[in-house]
């Protein structure tokens, strides 16, 4: 998923937990969608960014001075550093009803 073209913000922002929670009616279940998803982004991102580092991994390094900055890896660095937060991005979805949950306790 392209994390650079959601439209939640960078920068925290205060939110009313009450408008947040009135899907589930609970707080504490809302949290919890919300950090797992989180998790999950967290996780695509960071699997994303591994395997496009692989890429500039040197294997053989005999002599710490041939090693050298790379100009690509830097702007990739870059890239995902200013990507919002997984939270941020994962509260956002939530927000726009992008996310599928259940609850198993309440579907007996």
């Amino acid at each position: 998923m392209d994390y650079k073209k959601t439209n939640a913000p960078t920068n925290t922002i205060t939110r009313d937990v009450n408008n947040l929670c009135e899907n589930t009616g609970n707080v504490y279940e809302t949290i919890a969608i919300i950090a797992k998803r989180s998790n999950q982004i967290a996780m695509e991102i960071k699997d994303e960014l591994k395997h496009k580092l692989e890429e500039f991994a040197v294997n053989n390094v005999d002599n710490m001075e041939e090693v050298f900055e790379n100009r690509e890896q830097i702007e990739i660095s870059k890239y995902y550093e200013r990507l919002a937060k997984p939270v941020l991005l994962a509260t956002q979805e939530y927000i726009e009803d992008k996310i599928y949950y259940r609850n198993p306790a309440k579907m007996k």
